[in-house]
This record gives structure tokens, C-alpha cells and sequence, in this order.
């Protein structure tokens, strides 16, 4: 192993190949993840072989349409907290949000080592300063064909492709067998970078057997191959050639780097220069090009504040927003609100990316005040605009096919994903009963032998980030949130004098009737109010006489109720 570091200076594992030193020989292996099955999102897990533990990412997951308030959603890792004096430290795939955005909630509790790419790193870094700047983390920098020795764990990183740089698979040998983890992958025989996913790793490990296979599974119903990220290059090419009197605005992922790679090239050999737009889009490339995975020169770029001053045609811009972020660049300018860049008909729009599930009504209502601008939006898929960073059906088979492992375990996709990608796995080969859809909790138990059984499960869930407060999952907030959205509040404030009588009721709403709406039915819920409070009793009975009997008014107005809220005010 490479000298520890903190978070400035990440360190070098040794570049060496081994089995470790398994000191629990003859205990099973077990596997549990803790997040991302049946779910887009959210993905870790943990390998554990006798009182050793490795953890292999931890991401978080965006929060649904109903989830008011909700910021984002991470993994609940209570077990791994059970279990920190186990853990000997977590692996990280590759830098998207789904990956490592858990880690700034999750690495202090833990507060073990971190082992990942130079890039993946930075990033890492940028999210633990903004949420938590005051813990030091521990890195340790790999690339692809290190290998790392932890105990009984010997971890080799194997390079593949992604929509980002630096993606890894992981080959982990244990005393039980060799486990491999695919991280997010696709067989782009020309990336962007020149680097290619190691075939011959994979096929190296095949050779050696492998125990249990964790494969990607989100573009599963997708079949062929997913297209390589050079055909987007070839159709911004078309775009730029024919829209040369246009500004050109392009949305996409931040971490898409590759994709941004090609966008600056392009615009340099049709004399534009490129205004970045959106915090995490500035902040991805900027540090993408201090580690020289990104090229492009200095004078390239101009600040957002002087594109809306140049000729259309001599300007791209590179902005976030392509799933309709509700603060993002793209959806403050299709909304008129950017401070810096408005746009209109001299402006074609190109979204290069689709829809998460979950937000294509957020997509489609940015294209919809796209148009309303004047612009010229390019969106379909048929397009050519995007292509997926995930391996297809044919690549899964591919990667089956070339691993032939004893066991398959799908990870990464909604639960119908999962069940074909086994599907798929069965009719590749893979006994049937080695083929295991797991839920998040679930306990994967695996023997020397290559048998294995789903037994026990673990806490398992999701725990929402409301700001800066994190708690757990509880139904009955987002209930209450839901309510309030629905039909309002309504606070009823009751004047008491020193002996209890009622002296006045006054009321109050948001979200609701307001008084000069309905004078008659304020009028009614205050003489009902204080009707019943007439009989002497204690403060909690009031409360509930409040509520009881305002909700006796309004059943006969409303189907409805708002939020009742009952304050008593003691009055000397």
C-alpha cells in the first residue's frame, strides 16, 4: 500500500497484482447493497468476507416529482456504521452524482479511506467542501491496472468506457473467488480519450473464473449497441455548418466531459468562442482541465456576461439544465430570468441528453418556453444529439459471454431492468439458480464452491436532505408537505383570559379561502370555535375542540380540509 494522505494529496497505491492475505479463510462471502437495485440511482454496496468489509461507491438519488422540499435522496448506511471497524475502505466506479454524491453524509460517520481515479477525486473534493469542509478525508489516487491488497481483498481497478473519463470496473479477489463489479460501462471501440474498456482484463478474468458478476443494468430493453460518443461530434458538426448564423446553445450533463470536449474543438475550428453556464458546468470543466482531461485554450472562453454583446455567430454557449433543473442555466433563460444571457430567434437550442425517468414533464416544459422564445430547438432523440453512456443489450451479452461467471447478480436499474438483465444472464448460460434479483437489504451469501443463497437482510432505505438537515425517510412529513400543498393551512388563534374564558378567536391562511373570499364561512368557524370552548377544560382539550369543530364547518363546504392549526394566547 501507498503512504496515506489527506484530502490535498491523494496518494499512489502500489502497481502490483496479488491475492492479499486472507486471514478468514473457510467464511463465506457475502455481498449487500445497500442501494441502487430496483431504483435509478442511490448505488452502493459491500463486500464482506469474515470481519473484513469493502464498500464500493456510494451515490445519491434525485427526489420524485411528490417529494416537496426534498433536496436529494441518499443511502441509509446504518449498517455500515454497525459495522465501521470492519470496513477497510470504499471504492469508488467513477465520478457521477449516482456514484459519489452520498459520500459528503456518509465518509464522516464512516471515516475510512477512499480509493479512487485522479479525476473522481477532484470531484469528490468539491462536494466535501461545500457540505462539509472541515473533515479531512483520506485518499488513496488508482488508475487502471492497479491493484490494491486490503487483508482479504486484493482489488483490481480495469479501465472502461463511460460518459465520463476515468470509469473503472473493479476484479476483486477474496479466498472465496474472484468477484467483478462492472461499474457503468460501454464498449466504445473509439472514445473520445483513446481509452477503451479492457476487454482483455475481462476475458482474463473469465479465464481465472469468477464467483459473482455485478452487472450493469440500465439500458437492458435497449437492443444492438449503444452508439459511440463520436456521433454526437459528427451532428454538432452538421449543426454548427448549418447554423452558422445562429448562437448555438448547448445543454447537457456537467460531468459529460467528453461530450464538452468535442464542443470546444468544434467551436475553435468554426471561430466561436464559449461561454460556460451553470455552477456545477463551470466547476466540472474547470477542474477537468487543471487535471488535463480536458484541452482547450484560455482565450477560448468569455464570460457569460459578454455572449448576449457578441455577433450570433461567433458564440457557443455550454450550459446545465438538460433535465429541466428548475434553477439551472437553461431553464432561467428559457424562463427570461438569466441574468446574463436572454434568448430569442437568433438562438438554436440543442439538448443533448434525455430525459431521466421521472422528469420528462420538466423536460418537455423547458421546450415548450424554448419555442416560446423564439428559439430553434433541436430535442428528438432521432437526432443524433445524445447517446447513452450505458451498455446495451448486445454489449451485456458481450461482457457475459466473455466473464462466464458462476454467479450473476443485475445492479443499477429499475426492477424490471434487473429481471431481464437475469433473464438475459439465464439465457447466456448461467445456471438459473445462480442467478440472484436482489432488493436493497437483501444478504447474498457465497461459497467456495460457487453456491449461493439469499439469506438475512440488513437496514436497508433512504434518507432524505431537506437543505442542510438530513433524517430519515419518514412518510409522515412528506404527507404533511403534501397536504399543505394541496389544500393549505389554516391557523385559528384563540385570546384567553387569566380564568380561561374565551376573550376572541381571530384566523388565518395560506393556501386557502381568504377572509374577504368568505366572510360568512370565517364567520361560522369563529362562533362555532368559540361555542365550543365554552365549558371549562385543559389546553390539550381546547386544541382538540378547535380542530373538531372547525372541521365540522368546513365538511359542509369542502370535501377538503387545510391544516388546522390551534394557538392559545393567555392574555393578563
Amino acid at each position: 500500500m501507498g503512504k496515506e494522505s489527506g484530502g490535498s494529496s491523494p496518494s499512489k497505491p502500489n502497481r502490483r497484482r496479488g491475492k492479499g492475505k486472507p486471514s478468514n479463510r473457510g467464511k463465506e462471502l457475502k455481498w449487500i447493497p445497500l442501494g441502487g437495485m430496483g431504483e435509478i440511482g442511490k448505488n452502493i454496496s459491500a463486500l464482506q468476507y469474515g470481519d473484513e468489509m469493502i464498500v464500493i461507491d456510494c451515490g445519491l438519488k434525485f427526489p420524485e416529482e411528490d417529494m416537496l422540499g426534498i433536496d436529494l435522496l441518499i443511502p441509509d448506511v446504518s449498517f455500515l456504521e454497525q459495522n465501521r471497524g470492519k470496513i477497510r475502505g470504499i471504492f469508488i466506479t467513477h465520478g457521477h452524482e449516482d456514484h459519489i454524491g452520498g459520500l459528503p453524509y456518509v465518509l464522516p460517520k464512516l471515516d475510512v479511506p477512499v480509493y479512487a481515479t485522479r479525476l473522481t477525486i477532484g470531484l469528490i473534493k468539491n462536494k466535501l467542501a461545500e457540505v462539509c469542509p472541515r473533515y479531512k478525508p483520506v485518499f488513496h489516487e488508482i488508475g487502471a491496472g492497479d491493484t490494491v491488497d486490503l487483508g482479504s481483498f486484493s482489488v483490481r481497478a480495469i479501465a472502461v468506457c463511460h460518459s465520463i473519463p476515468d470509469a473503472l470496473a473493479y476484479g476483486i479477489r477474496t479466498p472465496a473467488g474472484v468477484v467483478l463489479h462492472t461499474g457503468d460501462f460501454k464498449l466504445d471501440a473509439q472514445p473520445i480519450d483513446g481509452r477503451t474498456t479492457d476487454y482483455g482484463a475481462f476475458a482474463e478474468l473469465g479465464r481465472e473464473g469468477v464467483l459473482l458478476m455485478l452487472s450493469d443494468s440500465t439500458n437492458v430493453e435497449r437492443e444492438g449497441f449503444t452508439q459511440s460518443e463520436r456521433t454526437v461530434g459528427r451532428t454538432f458538426e452538421q449543426l454548427f455548418r448549418l447554423h452558422k448564423d445562429k448562437r448555438i446553445v448547448i445543454a447537457t450533463f456537467a460531468s459529460n466531459l467528453h461530450r464538452a470536449q468535442q464542443v470546444f474543438n468544434i467551436a475553435m475550428r468554426y471561430n466561436r468562442k464559449v461561454a460556460l453556464v451553470g455552477r456545477s458546468m463551470i466547476a466540472y470543466v474547470d477542474l477537468a482541465r487543471k487535471l488535463g482531461y480536458v484541452s482547450a485554450p484560455d482565450d477560448l472562453f468569455i464570460p457569460a456576461q459578454e455572449a448576449d454583446g457578441m455577433q450570433p455567430n461567433r458564440v457557443v454557449v455550454l450550459t446545465t439544465g438538460s433535465q429541466g433543473e428548475p434553477f439551472s442555466g437553461l431553464v432561467l433563460m428559457s424562463k427570461g430570468e438569466h441574468r446574463q444571457i436572454k434568448l430569442g430567434n437568433r438562438d438554436l437550442v440543442v439538448i443533448s441528453a434525455t430525459p431521466i425517468p421521472g422528469n420528462e414533464k420538466l423536460v418537455s416544459r423547458t421546450i415548450n418556453m424554448l419555442f416560446s422564445c423564439g428559439c430553434e430547438v433541436v430535442y428528438e432523440r432521432d437526432q443524433a444529439i445524445h447517446v447513452s453512456g450505458h451498455a446495451s443489450r448486445e454489449e451485456l451479452k458481450m461482457m457475459i459471454s466473455l466473464v462466464r461467471p458462476r454467479c450473476f447478480a443485475p445492479v443499477h436499474g429499475e426492477y424490471r431492468h434487473l429481471v431481464r438483465h437475469a433473464q438475459l444472464a439465464k439465457d447466456l448460460g448461467v445456471p438459473a439458480k445462480g442467478v440472484f434479483v436482489m432488493s436493497n437489504g437483501d444478504v447474498l451469501s457465497l461459497s467456495q464452491g460457487g453456491k449461493g443463497r439469499v439469506e438475512g437482510r440488513v437496514q436497508a432505505g433512504t434518507i432524505m436532505v431537506d437543505g442542510l438537515a438530513v433524517g430519515e425517510f419518514q412518510g409522515s412529513l412528506l404527507k404533511e408537505r403534501r397536504e399543505l400543498a394541496q389544500d393549505g393551512i389554516l391557523t385559528i388563534a384563540v385570546a384567553l383570559g387569566p380564568d380561561g374564558s374565551v376573550r376572541g378567536v381571530d384566523m388565518d391562511s395560506r393556501g386557502f379561502l381568504h377572509r374577504q373570499d368568505a366572510k360568512d364561512l370565517y364567520g361560522e368557524l369563529e362562533r362555532a370555535v368559540a361555542k365550543a370552548l365554552e365549558a371549562p377544560m385543559g389546553d390539550d382539550a381546547m386544541r382538540t375542540a378547535i380542530r373538531k369543530s372547525a372541521r365540522e364547518v368546513l365538511s359542509r363546504y369542502t370535501k377538503g380540509y387545510p391544516a388546522i392549526v390551534p394557538l392559545l394566547v393567555r392574555q393578563g
